[in-house]
């Protein structure tokens, strides 16, 4: 069966009468990805790919770049006014009433959000009714093969490595006096991350000290860059794949106190994430297991109500967990009730972490950082190992 008529039995199951592709510039990646089109050369045009569960696909091109949608199968409707842009959407629109597309309403999920309200605009008036199409998104952009599978877990088995090689080398340094900084510790994560284990990575990973660990998305710069020292609580997030295209990313957020023994304030604000974590982990597992329903609002619910229930619910600051794929941040269901309201389902073959955190402004913060896959009816942690205290450097790596 080809990617097409996946497309079009999944839309029969699902009831709708099409899934309507848009593109402008480049502005829909998930378009690209889901229909197996070629991203590169000119695209500067609008172009419209309908797929329908009992009717030939459908393309609608600009007469400038008649060429563009050539390898998808399917009638041509070639514009070259915008008036006959609009008469050629609403000829294959004729009949269809409820049409997928990739949009959220209100922006619910900006993930999948990426045609603008105008061209929603313009298919509503060709008498559709638009329908999100978050949940056909993430069963063709999500859904991982069994290869994908096992390079996750991979390249969560060398991360692992690194975080250890990280923290040894931070113990090393500050057991002989020698200088190392937020910067140092993050070019060494890096370094490990490539030359080391031969992965890749898009973004740098997060090295914060102290109060820095109190910003979620800290990134260490020349202008703001602590020195690690004795004393010191060190957050380590960190992610990769390996270089093949197709490789699934591995992200993982590990604690350690530069010290022989860990302050009780760390510890115990550590263990109450940990508890939220395991929340999480346990009500996934549990729903999956039972063969019932569970959504990304639900498990983020199930981590949330354990810090809220501390008092400490203003703490936790951004969402449970995100998708990951071939990128670190997916087009999956998010662990999230808070920051969006993420009513998608956990699907068979998908993969995401699972990442409460505190933050306490100016002072500290606390996460921890684990993947979960849903593999043949069960869910799995798949990062290796779990963190369950805080890791005090100077007695764990001596």
């Amino acid at each position: 069966m080809t990617r097409i008529e996946e497309i079009a039995a999944a839309l029969g199951e699902a009831g709708l009468d099409g899934w309507l592709f848009y593109d402008f510039r480049r502005s829909d990646p998930i378009a690209y990805r889901v229909l197996d089109l070629d991203s590169d050369g000119l695209s500067t045009r609008r172009w419209f790919y309908l797929v329908a569960p009992d009717k030939e696909p459908a393309a609608l091109v600009s007469a400038v770049e008649p060429n563009r949608l050539d390898r998808l199968p399917g009638r041509r409707i070639v514009y070259r006014s915008e008036r006959e842009m609009t008469a050629g959407l609403a000829a294959m629109l004729a009949g269809r009433r409820r049409i997928a597309m990739n949009y959220s309403p209100h922006c619910a999920i900006p993930y999948v959000s990426r045609v603008d309200a105008g061209i929603v605009e313009l298919v509503r008036s060709c008498g559709a009714e638009v329908i999100s199409a978050a949940d056909l998104i993430q069963r063709f952009e999500a859904t991982l093969a069994p290869a994908q599978l096992e390079s996750h877990r991979r390249a969560g088995d060398a991360l692992l490595t690194v975080v250890n090689e990280t923290f040894a080398e931070i113990a090393r340094r500050v057991r002989a006096g020698i200088a190392i900084s937020e910067l140092d510790a993050q070019r060494f994560v890096i370094d490990r991350i490539s030359a080391g284990h031969s992965m890749v990575t898009r973004d740098p990973p997060i090295v914060a000290v102290n109060a820095h660990a109190a910003l979620p998305h800290f990134s260490p710069n020349t202008a703001d860059d602590a020195r690690i020292a004795r004393g010191d609580l060190v957050l380590l997030d960190l992610w990769a794949r390996e270089p093949d295209a197709d490789s699934i990313y591995a992200d993982f957020t590990w604690m350690a106190y530069v010290g022989e023994s860990v302050p009780a304030e760390y510890e115990q604000a550590f263990g109450l994430v940990a508890r939220a974590r395991d929340a999480a982990i346990e009500f996934v597992a549990e729903k999956v297991a039972r063969g019932e329903p569970v959504t990304g609002e639900q498990a983020d619910r199930a981590a949330r109500a354990v810090i809220e229930a501390a008092g400490l619910g203003d703490a936790f600051m951004h969402r449970t967990g995100h998708s990951i794929g071939r990128e670190v941040h997916a087009n999956g269901a998010n662990l999230d009730s808070l920051e969006t309201r993420d009513s998608r389902h956990l699907m068979e073959r998908t993969c995401f972490s699972v990442e409460p955190g505190l933050y306490f402004p100016g002072r500290f913060g606390v996460r921890t950082e684990i993947d979960m896959t849903i593999e043949n009816g069960r869910a799995l942690v798949t990062t290796g190992a779990m963190q369950t205290a805080v890791v005090p450097l100077l007695t764990a790596f001596a």
